[in-house]
């Protein structure tokens, strides 16, 4: 992914339910991109446009070994269930080998009944169900 994916990633982080500006996911990009070491994000482009995006980050916790984390996937809506989702996690889960991670983790709202779908199909088993707590800061 580089800051010239920006406004296809933009468009396709709405179709998650997630909007942002134009100059936001810009910022966003560079801040992902300058910490190569333990987060990497990656396009999918098929026919010259960005079809899809994957971004991945290793997470250190004292009360766990090193994991890795899926924190979005989308593919556009018009072009899933062409293996594109697939292709994605790969490259995922290649980086985070290739960082010495042995396990790739991601978190599905609850709703998103067809993403789990996926991740099944994908190889990912169901650990546990929880609640997610934020507070403003």
């Amino acid at each position: 992914m580089s800051i010239d994916d920006a406004a296809p990633v933009r468009e396709l982080s709405a179709q998650l339910g997630y909007e942002a500006s134009l100059e936001t996911t810009r910022t966003r990009i560079e801040q992902l991109t300058a910490n190569r070491r333990n987060q990497a994000a990656f396009v999918a482009i098929v026919n010259g446009d960005v079809a899809g995006w994957i971004e991945v980050a290793i997470n250190f916790h004292l009360q766990s070994d090193p994991h890795a984390v899926i924190g979005g996937l989308v593919v556009r809506e018009d072009m899933r269930s062409q293996g594109i989702g697939r292709r994605l996690v790969a490259e995922a889960e290649k980086w985070s080998r290739k960082q010495g991670i042995t396990v790739l983790r991601v978190r599905s709202q609850i709703k998103r009944e067809d993403a789990h779908r996926f991740y099944l199909r994908e190889g990912f088993r169901q650990v546990k169900t929880s609640a997610v707590f934020e507070k403003s800061l």
